[in-house]
């Protein structure tokens, strides 16, 4: 994009209405049903979109709301962006950004949940989005499966969740989502955000977190496998493996790994997890 075209898409953007003002108008208030929180301040919102670097290619944006986040995207020169929102409100409030925006954003009702957004737009892509917290978790599973086909993921979950994405072995917070990041991308915290910063104020802290998928899967194992495996050792975090994977053979998988039975899964790195899904893989091939 030419300095022209961003200069005179900012004046553009920049003439709308305030985004209070417009909500207020439109009585467009946050509903708990659907996650929401909406952030207003675009100091906060242009530095999220700041932090994920240049936006070349397509920013694909999930549950714009009234457009806080989606008018920083293009404040901060996002050459496409593609929002998906569920709230059928939502194409009335931002029918006035879309306008001001003109090809530089696609605004598409639609449940992040049910859509292929790894298809979405041409490379590079990246996930900038301030996630309803309810399925946050759910997407981002999803969204690892399809790692490669993003340049990166810049996202807001509450704190707490956060501190699971980014948790090493021994870290109290250190969960099966630990283990499935870290095997397909490289993750950390970046900023908290305090909750009076949305609208509503949610009872917690929120954390936004940088997610830069790996070329390939860390280590070689069946992503299915491993996904079984941590399910089942975190389903029962605090007995010995030996214990939480005997469902699916534990002591076997565990002795042909050379892992300690006696360990908890908090206890063991991605790699150790990664044997014993290919031991998993291995005896399942094998049995009659």
């Amino acid at each position: 994009m030419t300095s022209e075209s961003n200069a005179a898409l900012t004046a553009r953007v920049d003439a709308l209405p305030a985004l209070r003002q417009l909500v207020e108008s439109m009585d467009m208030r946050a509903r708990k049903s659907l996650g929401q929180n909406f952030l207003f301040d675009l100091n906060l919102t242009r530095k999220i979109a700041r932090s994920a670097g240049p936006l070349t290619g397509t920013t694909i944006e999930i549950g714009p709301g009234p457009g806080g986040l989606t008018r920083a995207l293009l404040l901060e020169h996002a050459a496409h962006v593609i929002a998906i929102e569920k709230d059928r409100r939502a194409g009335s409030i931002l029918s006035s950004l879309c306008t001001a925006a003109g090809d530089r954003l696609s605004l598409i009702e639609a449940d992040a949940l049910e859509s292929p957004i790894w298809e979405f737009g041409t490379a590079p892509r990246r996930i900038i989005a301030n996630l309803p917290y309810n399925i946050a978790t759910t997407l981002l599973i999803r969204w690892l499966a399809h790692a490669t086909a993003f340049e990166s993921m810049t996202l807001m979950f509450q704190r707490e969740v956060a501190e699971r994405i980014t948790a090493r072995p021994g870290d109290p917070a250190y969960s099966r989502l630990s283990v499935l990041t870290g095997y397909y991308a490289d993750a950390e915290i970046l900023f908290d955000v305090p909750a009076e910063a949305f609208v509503p104020a949610p009872k917690i802290i929120s954390s936004v977190v940088q997610i830069v998928p790996l070329a390939q899967p860390r280590y070689d194992c069946s992503a299915k496998a491993l996904e079984l495996i941590t399910r089942t050792a975190f389903g029962q975090r605090r007995k010995m493996l030996r214990s939480s994977l005997k469902k699916i053979n534990g002591e076997q998988l565990l002795a042909a790994a050379g892992i300690d039975p006696e360990a908890r899964p908090q206890q063991l790195d991605i790699e150790s997890f990664c044997k014993l899904a290919r031991q998993f893989e291995a005896a399942s091939a094998t049995a009659p």
